[in-house]
């Protein structure tokens, strides 16, 4: 579904390597969740699967497409929540997420079928009407993950879907991850709620200074019977974090 292969990407002409030589493959029906430090590189990461940042070595596949050599087709299959609200402000609710199925071809009596559920699941049916620009920070976040789950993408990139979110809305939208696997489908999300990854996700890996320094279940990577994921992930970047995300 996801694989990385020996990617790398730095900054300050070189100077700076926010992403070493990194690989992983995520496979179909998981829930794979990407954890680090600040300043570890998971944004980074993140922003060159989904074609944001150029790749400066390595390659990057989403449901088999190179996403530098077949990006349009590599993008088409993932559904993308930013860590930041770069969204089209100026555009009420429900025109932006008419104009987000535009982009992914969602024909009209689906996307009704899909927007309806959506805003009715996330309590933003009152909102729909209203500018982006006059939302809170909460139902900017609700109106960016309706976006990214609109097309119903085989491949869901989350970079910390759950901040913002109240706590209903939360555990809703874990649901939907969860449900999303369950049909073969894929979620790979950042996230800094070590306890939401250890409930929910099927595998994790650990990036620090640009590298990965663990992959594997919550079992695989538990050095005690009674080591949880906070424990696990504190002894495995108890040296720091490196470069900037």
């Amino acid at each position: 579904m996801l694989t990385i292969q020996n990617v790398s990407k730095t900054y300050s002409k070189g100077n700076v390597k926010a992403v070493d030589n990194i690989s992983l493959s995520v496979k179909k029906g998981e829930i794979f969740g990407f954890l680090g430090p600040n300043g570890a590189g998971k944004t980074t990461t993140i922003k060159m699967i989904t074609g944001i940042l150029p790749i400066d070595e390595g390659k990057i596949t989403v449901c088999g497409y190179d996403i530098e050599k077949e990006p349009i087709k590599a993008k088409m299959n993932m559904g993308f929540v930013p860590d930041t609200h770069d969204i089209y402000e100026r555009l009420k609710g429900i025109e932006y997420l008419n104009f987000i199925a535009d982009v992914y071809e969602v024909p009209s009596d689906v996307r009704k079928e899909r927007i309806n559920k959506y805003l009715e699941m996330f309590e933003m049916k009152k909102a729909a009407g209203q500018p982006i620009k006059s939302y809170s920070h909460g139902m900017k976040q609700k109106i960016i993950v309706m976006g990214a789950l609109l097309h119903q993408p085989p491949l869901w990139i989350m970079d910390e879907p759950l901040t913002g979110l109240d706590p209903k809305s939360a555990h809703l939208l874990k649901e939907e991850m969860n449900n999303h696997c369950a049909n073969g489908n894929t979620v790979f999300f950042s996230t800094h709620v070590l306890e939401v990854a250890e409930k929910i996700c099927h595998r994790v890996g650990i990036i620090n200074k640009g590298k990965i320094i663990a992959v594997g279940t919550i079992d695989e990577l538990r050095q005690s019977q009674d080591s949880s994921l906070e424990s696990i992930f504190l002894s495995l970047t108890e040296e720091g974090s490196g470069a900037n995300a």
